[in-house]
């Protein structure tokens, strides 16, 4: 399932760079995240990253983007060749 940031963001921008697939941008006023690019960082760490750094405890499961393990390793291959 991608992930999305919520209204408790903050902004801090700590989220961008741990990104392996560049999914997250800064949106008005609070940071997006691509759910077409969100892989939950499966096919690069253990875990995602950017739920790792986030001092706000804002990014959360999007609901309509529901996708399993394997599904989410496809998307990363097809991002990354």
């Amino acid at each position: 399932m991608a992930l999305m940031i919520d209204d408790a963001c903050t902004a801090c921008d700590a989220c961008v760079p741990v990104c392996p697939n560049e999914a997250i941008a800064k949106g008005d006023p609070i940071y997006v995240i691509d759910p077409l690019k969100c892989t939950e960082c499966v096919g690069a760490h253990d875990e995602p990253q950017c739920k790792l750094v986030c001092p706000a405890d804002c990014i959360v499961p999007n609901p309509d983007f529901r996708e399993s393990p394997e599904e989410l390793q496809a998307k990363y291959r097809a991002l990354h060749g």
